[in-house]
């Protein structure tokens, strides 16, 4: 490269570095993909910077956990808060998915409406918590409902006080009806009992994570007649990290136990085969050239012993040893150990190893006894 060529490229350098003062980490406007990526907003919006690793540090953005079945759990949930909320109130009920997220527990806390009634559900199985919590509105037109109150929309003011005991009262009742069917819906994929555990009306009471903690947040549209409002669970990724596995399945029938089924299926068809197996009393390696001198009348010598230990084919495999001996006309041979058990053990199916660590029975080859 010239001289020349070189002094452009300092100053094209020298611009560049005077563009950007050192320390600061610009990103290419023609991929924005990796910021939806990484699930980070490099936009300089209200004048902030967050570009670089202040934007690993204050970003309020984060990113979706890919968990397949998590979706479903919470369609499933909505349908399901639909059939009991129909029940309860004897109306016209229609839960809606709005969106599943991800979002900082301190986050949610921080967006709840007041007044909020927030369920705390307890998992015995997962030893965790995640919330369900109900807005103003929906409290207020489950109460109306309930009470005998009207039926159709006007100016519902939601008044800054308290819930009253009866409000709460019946908000329990409503909440511990939703987690009963989150819990239900969590049934096809893995068992969680979850149940109700207590009621706040204030979120700095409610917490069950840190503030920085990331959670799955659903948020539902609940709509009885004219009247309605809106329902959220947040679940904490803690509480749902034992169940990684099976919410990374793409679909409720992709059972990972299907396989072993399906092994012990074929086992138990395999089973009742018939086979031929060979009595080994004795081998000799002889090669080709051998082979083909011999000629009728030569004698064959093998050196082994009469009580030596007999090796029992099917095919090439081996299959056990025994001891050779008489059953009437027939050479017997009693079994002293088998593979069998072991293979068993290793496609892992516990009948098929049980039928083998009982007593194996003498095993008669009638006129194989002396087969080379």
């Amino acid at each position: 490269m010239s001289g020349s060529e070189l002094r452009i490229d300092d100053a094209e350098t020298a611009e560049s570095d005077a563009a950007h003062p050192e320390g600061d980490v610009t990103w290419a406007e023609q991929e924005p993909d990796i910021g939806d990526l990484l699930g980070f907003d490099f936009s300089d919006e209200n004048a902030v910077d967050r570009s670089g690793l202040r934007a690993l540090i204050n970003s309020a953005l984060i990113s979706h956990r890919r968990l397949p079945m998590l979706d479903v759990i919470f369609d499933r949930t909505a349908r399901r808060m639909t059939t009991s909320l129909r029940q309860m109130t004897d109306e016209n009920v229609e839960v809606t998915l709005d969106d599943v997220t991800s979002t900082r527990f301190g986050d949610f806390q921080a967006s709840l409406p007041q007044p909020t009634v927030i369920g705390v559900a307890y998992s015995a199985k997962l030893d965790n918590y995640c919330l369900v919590a109900a807005d103003a509105h929906l409290v207020s037109s489950i109460v109306d409902l309930l009470l005998g109150g009207r039926r159709k929309a006007g100016v519902m003011s939601i008044e800054d006080r308290r819930f009253t005991a009866i409000e709460l009262s019946l908000a329990e009742r409503m909440l511990s009806l939703l987690v009963s069917d989150l819990d239900d819906a969590f049934q096809p994929v893995e068992s969680a009992e979850f149940t109700l555990d207590r009621l706040e009306t204030t979120p700095r009471f409610a917490a069950i994570a840190q503030d920085a903690s990331v959670c799955a947040l659903a948020k539902f549209r609940v709509r009885i007649d004219e009247l309605g409002g809106r329902a959220s669970v947040i679940i904490p990724h803690a509480t749902l990290e034992p169940l990684r596995g099976p919410l990374l399945r793409e679909f409720i029938g992709e059972a990972h136990n299907a396989d072993a089924a399906w092994r012990e299926n074929l086992l138990m068809q395999i089973k009742p085969v018939a086979i031929s197996i060979d009595a080994i009393i004795a081998e000799k390696t002889l090669s080709l050239g051998e082979v083909s001198a011999l000629r009728k009348g030569d004698t064959l010598i093998f050196t082994g012993a009469a009580d030596g230990e007999i090796d029992l084919r099917a095919g090439d495999a081996s299959i056990g040893a025994g001891e050779m001996g008489r059953s009437g006309d027939c050479v017997a041979v009693k079994l002293s150990s088998t593979v069998m058990k072991e293979t068993a053990d290793d496609l892992g199916n516990p009948a098929e190893t049980k039928a083998h660590e009982q007593e194996p029975p003498s095993l008669d080859n009638a006129g194989g006894g002396d087969t080379p």
